[in-house]
């Protein structure tokens, strides 16, 4: 995997790829590490077409601070994890605003570093489950990840991605037995949301990221409310 550091010090970014290196070692993985010293040099990296899948994040750089350094990465990476590494856990509110995926103190590193990094890789192993289904247009391999949602329609269910959507005689409950393990929740009889693709729950609305919006009935709201919650802080 390709992680970037992005860091003005560099005894900082040297003590990330030692403990990147020790990770490495005992969990039998290889990671090709970038460091940067500034949040420019690091996005003109991306511009140039620079592959990452984890970036580390220091919150006071000079020139460009960390969390507009994470804005403009999430412009072009929707979904790199961005852990956010600081000395003042106050930040923590606003990095949430740039869905960074974890923070870590720099004083605990040596403690909280390598739980940290087996999170992230079960969420990238996740991300990267496919599954088979035989639909309508054929036998087809999705990413779990990419499917926002499945909705009953008559007979049949719809699996609908971002700028597709692939029809198939499955039954809802059967749909849900196979993905409940890869954050699907039954929010209603009729729907089995990718948790990953929530934006919000509020007022018995639920909103996705491609501005779908479902209702959630009153008897399945806390519930739902409750496992979306566990989601979350499972994630963070």
């Amino acid at each position: 995997m390709k992680v970037f550091i992005c860091d003005d010090d560099l005894e900082d970014i040297a003590r990330l790829k030692t403990l990147i290196d020790e990770y490495a070692r005992k969990n039998h993985m290889e990671f090709a590490v970038s460091g940067y010293r500034s949040g420019v040099e690091m996005l003109d990296a991306i511009r140039k077409g620079k592959t990452v899948d984890i970036i580390f994040l220091d919150i006071n750089m000079d020139a460009m601070d960390g969390l507009t350094v994470a804005k403009r990465i999430r412009e072009r990476l929707e979904d790199v994890p961005i852990i956010i590494v600081t000395s003042f856990m106050s930040f923590a509110l606003d990095g949430y605003k740039v869905r960074a995926s974890r923070f870590l103190i720099k004083d605990d590193l040596d403690c909280t570093f390598s739980e940290c990094m087996d999170d992230i890789c079960n969420e990238l192993q996740r991300r990267s489950k496919t599954i088979c289904f035989d639909c309508v247009e054929g036998n087809i391999r999705l990413k779990t990840s990419e499917i926002i949602l499945i909705e009953t329609e008559g007979h049949k269910c719809l699996i609908q991605l971002k700028d597709r959507t692939y029809q198939i005689y499955e039954k809802l409950e059967e749909l849900e037995e196979r993905l409940k393990a890869q954050g699907f929740l039954r929010t209603h009889k009729s729907f089995l949301v990718n948790m990953e693709h929530i934006r919000n729950i509020n007022s018995y609305i639920l909103t996705l990221d491609n501005d779908r919006q479902i209702s959630v009935p009153k008897a399945r709201y806390k519930q739902v409310k409750q496992e979306y919650a566990l989601y979350v802080g499972k994630k963070r």
